[in-house]
């Protein structure tokens, strides 16, 4: 994917960096005072009154925790070119970084495990994950699972025709996944692909909204519930109760590496850990 156009999200770097300090809900005295500058010199970058060096927007995306693609964005609003490169995943300067998610899809056996971008689209998955969809899906052994980011696993896991009907809770679950794309909608400016795929999402969970109070499912906080939100699956008679762990990639300099994320499931009890080793 190619960085965005600087009008896609802003009219200029002005409206870029008033959106940002408003979204972290900054004062232009705080952020004067963790980037280094003066406040006149801030409200003047607001006002379009002074333009950034590239070295001062750069700043500002650090002060700001601004996501690396949308430093980028903010880069070419103001006419410089991005800052942090977007390679894909088989250029060989991530061969470092594949071979360590690789190695962690391996010790994840016998359980699955995913690596997805920040949109939840597919990237990598061990056999476990491979076998474990496939048996959902009723799909055949030798079928081969793409790679290439044209599956959505949250489309694939709300989907009717996907793993809902297996899901026993998947109300939940699609409560808890619509989170974390809202959390990306939030995190990027007005009009990103996050907010058109949580759009679509809602529709397609027919969700009234992404939050657990919108859509009228209170979290469980009985003491004698799990810690975590189990996924329950069903099918063939066979039940397993899982959760999953969220990992990311330590000081990433690239975006495709800033933006990937390691899904793993385990197993909440004992009967759903010894179906994962028979198999």
């Amino acid at each position: 994917m190619s960085a965005a156009m600087p009008g896609q999200y802003f009219s200029d770097f002005a409206a870029a960096l008033r959106y940002w300090r408003g979204k972290r809900g900054h004062s232009q005295l705080r952020l004067a005072t963790d980037s280094g500058i003066s406040q006149r010199h801030l409200s003047f970058l607001e006002s379009g009154r002074s333009q950034p060096s590239r070295e001062m927007i750069l700043k500002l995306g650090v002060a700001l925790d601004i996501p690396l693609r949308e430093r980028n964005v903010m880069l070419l609003a103001a006419g410089f070119a991005p800052a942090y490169q977007e390679r894909k995943m088989d250029d060989p300067e991530l061969r470092a970084v594949k071979q360590a998610l690789d190695f962690m899809l391996a010790q994840q056996a016998p359980y699955p495990a995913l690596v997805v971008d920040r949109l939840w689209n597919l990237v990598m998955s061990n056999e476990p994950a491979n076998r474990f969809f496939k048996w959902l899906l009723g799909m055949p052994e030798d079928a081969p699972i793409p790679r290439d980011g044209s599956i959505n696993v949250i489309k694939l896991t709300l989907a009717p025709d996907g793993l809902r009907p297996y899901l026993r809770n998947w109300e939940e679950v699609g409560a808890d996944l619509l989170h974390w794309i809202q959390r990306e909608a939030m995190s990027d400016g007005p009009g990103s692909e996050a907010s058109t795929l949580l759009a679509e999402l809602r529709a397609l969970a027919d969700l009234p909204g992404a939050g657990a109070e919108a859509a009228g499912l209170a979290p469980n906080l009985d003491r004698r519930a799990l810690p975590f939100l189990p996924l329950t699956v069903r099918k063939d008679g066979v039940e397993l109760n899982l959760f999953t762990t969220i990992t990311t990639l330590g000081t990433p300099h690239d975006v495709t590496v800033h933006e990937l994320r390691v899904e793993a499931f385990f197993p909440a009890d004992e009967a759903s850990a010894a179906w994962f080793r028979g198999r």
